[in-house]
């Protein structure tokens, strides 16, 4: 896949591909963040096989990667990992589109990281890896995420039912979507031009 893998930067924003040896911090994070994350986290139906565990969830998403079907990354700022932004099911042929799915820690929400990350995956899959659309579903009840897209100006295409199955249950995702036609001069430039040029700062 073109544009994989690569370390992407924004000022203190940085992503970069997801390693096995990221196992310490990232189980540290989870821990701290479990019931922050608890509402919005994909789970196993009743009857499949329980969530992998970390080394098997980097083997698989590495495996992902290397057939062009998904990019894996740590979220980074000021040095310190502080999420997981990952492009999955991306397809080609006609559609080539992906899915942008994310979290991050609660004690730095709110400071601007979650949409500079999201622009900055944006643009890198328009420009450098060849998509024409990428999307974000969002339960409607989750309001930090949809003021991600809201600030970031992805097009909500309505409500999907029972869509993925989220905390115990099959949960209603809206979608929100963009393709590159819609950001011709790239996504990470027109959002930082809304903060007023500021770069993402601790």
């Amino acid at each position: 896949m073109n544009g994989w893998p690569v370390e992407l930067r924004s000022s203190d924003v940085v992503l970069r591909p997801l390693r096995r040896g990221d196992r310490t911090a990232w189980a540290r994070l989870r821990d701290v963040n479990a019931a922050w994350l608890a509402p919005w986290e994909a789970t196993p139906p009743a009857g499949s096989l329980p969530p992998p565990s970390f080394p098997a969830m980097v083997r698989e998403l590495r495996q992902q990667a290397r057939l062009g079907q998904a990019m894996p990354f740590v979220v980074e700022h000021a040095g310190r990992m502080v999420g997981q932004l990952t492009v999955a099911g991306i397809a080609w042929g006609s559609l080539r589109s992906g899915t942008i799915g994310y979290w991050v820690d609660h004690r730095v929400a709110g400071r601007g990281i979650t949409p500079t990350a999201v622009a900055m995956v944006t643009d890198h899959c328009f420009r450098s890896a060849g998509l024409h659309r990428v999307e974000v579903n969002i339960r409607p009840e989750n309001a930090a995420s949809l003021r991600v897209v809201e600030k970031l100006g992805f097009r909500d295409e309505g409500l999907r039912r029972a869509y993925l199955h989220i905390d115990g249950a099959w949960r209603d995702h809206r979608t929100f979507a963009l393709t590159a036609e819609e950001v011709p001069d790239g996504l990470l430039s027109r959002w930082l031009a809304a903060r007023g040029g500021r770069a993402t700062t601790s």
